[in-house]
């Protein structure tokens, strides 16, 4: 180049084209009976993972950590469905250090208790800070636990409860305005409006549905939604990843139907129908609803072959599937081995509707998915799946990315069409090239290459020895 200058760059994108094919890239391996994965909020590349044992691993960039987050199996039990099922970090575990965990005692009961990190290793909770939250009874039967706690953007613990066994809910637990079985409960676990209790050390938020005698039958405080049958796993549309902060529930079904249940943010105080309804059908097993009307799901699938079990995903928010996966809902079913995602709409009050569902299955394999358990999300928004009897975690990744941009050659009087640049893909925060790509801008300063690599990567952008620009 005749004149000394210096490259801006006016953007830089990582996209595929629309619906690319999916592949699945083995994040982990050696894990046994994976359950549950949690994103440390202060550590992009930490994620913690619950085995149904009883133990949580810290997996730092893949690689399983010598020290456990945290032990707890000569507290749980694996009997049935009874293990150690999941955990939430606090909103403000930056300063907080708070991590809540759910497992079935070895009674069989719902516990969640907090612990606190340690402060002599962070990658570690300090056993002796324990401090219990909430005890569900659920002692009778070893199955229909729920099985996900999670925070709300409201700040808010909500906890999906199963209704309790055996199957067909004989005692209509799920419609029971008594019980927490069957139902979606939310509490402030900040506080405590029950001193004298030590199962309960927690407060009734004021905006609960049936709090201080409200809602349209009485009912226990802390519940948040009736009529669910087993809400195994659900997630919120995560805010912080540009989502709207709607609950998706994936609630298991009994002979027929599995379903999809959604409600906007902030929308309690619904009935989703079961013992009386099995997905928008008819369950034929009689039972009274506590009162209607009952909310449909927004996608019932059939036991024809397609679902028996379905394990409730995450809305996609990130960015390396490309732009037509964004907002499209992932879930799957564990007894058949399946994935799949569905476009949801949204109408004026911001209630929603699936559709064009989507199989997965073939691309991401069948050995990556396994009986999958739940599906993990990280602070991208990437998505993995947990493959629950081949002690894996896989991330959910298209099988090609492309590289685009757009470059600025400031004080340069020349012709930007044709002249070179070379791409530099990189670890964050290296400056140690993975891969070279060498391209020429076009006539608007535009380019384009394709790489296999996926994931979040820094790129280098230089046109010349003294000429670059990094971007993370």
């Amino acid at each position: 180049m005749s004149r000394r200058g210096f490259l801006a760059l006016a953007a830089l994108v990582a996209a595929v084209p629309a619906f690319a094919q999916l592949r699945a890239i083995t994040y982990v391996t050696g894990l046994n009976n994976p359950m549950y994965m949690v994103q440390d909020p202060t550590r992009p590349d930490t994620q913690y993972v619950l085995q149904r044992s009883g133990e949580i691993k810290v997996v730092v960039n893949g690689a399983i950590q010598a020290t456990d987050y945290l032990n707890l199996t000569s507290l749980t039990t694996t009997d049935g469905e009874r293990g150690l099922l999941s955990m939430a970090l606090a909103s403000d575990f930056a300063t907080s250090g708070y991590a809540y965990i759910e497992y079935t005692d070895t009674s069989g009961n719902i516990e969640i208790k907090r612990y606190t990190r340690s402060t002599s290793n962070p990658l570690t909770l300090d056993p002796s800070t324990v401090h219990n939250v909430i005890t569900i009874p659920h002692s009778m039967y070893d199955f229909h636990n729920g099985g996900t706690i999670a925070f709300g953007s409201d700040g808010y613990l909500y906890c999906g409860v199963g209704d309790g066994g055996p199957e067909y809910d004989p005692n209509n637990n799920a419609q029971n305005p008594n019980l927490l079985l069957g139902k979606m409960i939310r509490i402030d676990p900040s506080s405590d409006d029950f001193p004298s209790d030590d199962t309960k050390n927690y407060a009734i938020p004021p905006t609960n549905p049936f709090a201080n005698g409200s809602g349209p039958v009485s009912a226990l405080p802390e519940i948040w939604a009736f009529g669910y049958r087993n809400p195994f796993r659900y997630s919120f549309d995560s805010p912080g990843l540009g989502g709207n902060g709607g609950l998706v529930v994936g609630d298991v079904g009994q002979d027929a139907w599995e379903e999809v249940d959604y409600e906007p943010a902030a929308h309690g105080g619904r009935n989703y129908g079961w013992k009386q309804r099995e997905g928008l059908h008819d369950s034929g097993l009689g039972g009274t609803s506590a009162y209607t009307p009952l909310t449909d799901p927004i996608y019932n699938c059939p036991h024809n072959g397609q679902s028996s079990a379905i394990i409730g995903g995450y809305v996609y928010r990130g960015a390396g599937l490309g732009p037509a996966f964004q907002g499209r809902y992932f879930f799957a079913d564990d007894e058949q081995g399946k994935v799949w995602s569905m476009a949801l709409s949204y109408d004026a009050n911001g209630e929603a509707t699936g559709s064009d569902i989507q199989d997965h299955t073939s691309e991401l394999g069948t050995s990556a998915i396994g009986n999958p358990s739940a599906f993990g999300e990280d602070s991208n928004g990437d998505l993995y799946v947990i493959n629950l009897t081949g002690g894996s975690i896989s991330m959910i990744a298209s099988t090609t990315m492309t590289i685009t941009g757009h470059v600025t050659l400031q004080q340069w009087l020349g012709p930007v069409a044709g002249q070179q640049i070379t791409i530099g893909v990189r670890r964050p925060g290296s400056t140690t090239n993975l891969d070279t790509y060498t391209t020429t801008l076009d006539a608007l300063g535009d380019f384009s290459v394709t790489t296999n690599r996926i994931g979040h990567y820094d790129v280098a952008i230089k046109a010349s020895h003294w000429l670059r620009k990094v971007d993370h």
